[in-house]
């Protein structure tokens, strides 16, 4: 399906997550689409949040010229559940994906699920990816293969920062389509939030491409990794003080405040409101539908979606979100996927707490909460000081977060729900195509010396 000449693309700016938005000619009225979602950033990394912040110049000006959403979340505080769950619209629980996938992973984002670019495909846009996926490689797994065109100079599996990687670990892997062409070393440092594994997804309407100028780059899915010490993001004001005076982290895979609010920004020149602060509570799960919604297509059937169509918060005809909103766990205590904390207007229920590594090496006890712990963010963002299970305020809002929590676990239920297979095999580490000479492995050539003078066995080429 082709298209007249597309006008100015307008840009639109979600979770740091930038999420863009181009208005195309007159006769489509079907604008184009870019998503912007990069690694491990904090609330605070973004200086129109957080005057601390310097190294953000250019977010920010989007920022003065679009709209700035002050509580968006990731639907998961780890990379590959919290990407999942953009290109679904569905937690982990439902779509299958509730941890990181491996370098040797054979699985990924399980096949029966739906992607955005698959929708989108579907409705006549032509889809593509830039970065860093982290939803499986292996086969029918490989981005390519899920209704988009694909290149990446980024982690395939985990974001590393070591000086160099560890003896007997792959480095990264770059890729152009199914083809790496290049191992690329682990990065030593963090120079500032927007420099940190960019992944970007983009789709048009039809076979044109053709545009004016057009620029948006943008850190987030999910908050800084606390382990990383001084290399980590900012968390601004959300540094989970409950947890931090029981020792381990409160940000990346935990679901305090910091390990899944990160910065999230509209811009739509002409349709999304200049100079505008947002306080509706938003997820990156309302990224599938909002941009189905707009394409004018359709959600896929025989499915339960986590995210809403948010469109009416966009153009500034509303500010209402979610009423109530789930966060998992993602590799902190518990089972990993649990809906362990639970949002209810201003309210934040805790199931479970601690189990993730501070910079320190601390891990914080694991902790059961029944009942369960409840802060006021209005009052407390910092997550300091619970309730008294005794006051009024408590006993008043307890039975509609119980109610909420076991709404959310009978949906979830009674849901067409996927399993991801997490099985792994040495074999699938993608190797590098010989006639590259940044490639460190001769796949299926042969067993090679790696640079450190350890035999490596034969990889199977992708």
């Amino acid at each position: 399906m082709g298209t007249p000449p597309l006008s100015p693309w307008a840009v639109l700016v979600l979770t740091l997550v930038l999420l863009g938005l181009w208005a195309p000619c007159v006769v489509s009225r079907r604008p184009n689409f870019i998503v912007i979602l990069a690694d491990d950033v904090g609330w605070g990394d973004l200086g129109a949040n957080w005057a601390e912040t310097k190294e953000t110049p250019r977010l920010d000006q989007l920022a003065a010229e679009g709209t700035r959403f002050v509580d968006f979340h990731s639907a998961a505080s780890t990379c590959s559940p919290s990407r999942a769950s953009l290109l679904t619209g569905r937690l982990g629980v439902r779509n299958g994906v509730t941890h990181n996938f491996a370098i040797s992973s054979l699985g990924g984002l399980p096949l029966n699920e739906t992607t955005l670019a698959e929708v989108l495909r579907e409705a006549g846009y032509s889809t593509g990816a830039i970065g860093k996926w982290h939803l499986g490689h292996h086969g029918r797994h490989h981005p390519n293969s899920r209704a988009t065109t694909w290149a990446a100079r980024t982690a395939l599996a985990t974001t590393c920062r070591p000086a160099r990687p560890a003896r007997g670990t792959a480095p990264l892997p770059g890729w152009r389509g199914r083809t790496v062409t290049q191992r690329l070393p682990c990065l030593s440092s963090r120079t500032s939030p927007s420099s940190s594994s960019p992944w970007s997804w983009a789709a048009w309407p039809g076979a044109t491409r053709r545009r004016q100028s057009a620029s948006s780059r943008g850190p987030g899915d999910n908050g800084p990794w606390a382990q990383k010490c001084e290399l980590a993001g900012r968390l601004g004001p959300f540094v989970g003080a409950w947890q931090r005076q029981r020792g381990g982290s409160s940000a990346k895979q935990t679901t305090w405040e910091g390990g899944h609010r990160v910065p999230a920004l509209v811009y739509w020149p002409g349709r999304v409101p200049a100079r505008r602060t947002s306080h509706a509570l938003l997820s990156i799960l309302d990224i599938f539908p909002t941009l189905v919604a707009l394409a004018g297509a359709a959600l896929p059937p025989n499915r339960r979606f986590d995210g809403l169509d948010v469109s009416p918060v966009l153009f500034g005809w509303s500010d209402v979100g979610h009423k109530v909103l789930l966060h998992p766990n993602s590799g902190a205590a518990g089972k990993v996927g649990e809906i362990e904390a639970l949002r209810l207007a201003q309210y934040k229920a805790f199931y479970t707490t601690g189990g993730a590594m501070a910079c320190d090496g601390s891990t914080g006890p694991a902790q059961q909460h029944q009942p369960p712990l409840i802060f006021n963010l209005d009052r407390d963002i910092q997550e300091q000081e619970p309730l008294d299970v005794a006051s009024r305020e408590y006993q008043a809002v307890l039975p509609a977060i119980s109610r909420a929590y076991a709404q959310a676990l009978q949906d979830i239920a009674a849901d067409n729900v996927s399993v991801a297979d997490y099985s792994q095999d040495p074999a699938a580490i993608p190797c590098c195509n010989v006639q590259h000479v940044g490639c460190r492995c001769h796949g299926a050539l042969g067993a090679t010396r790696d640079p450190h003078g350890e035999t490596r066995t034969p990889r199977l080429c992708l």
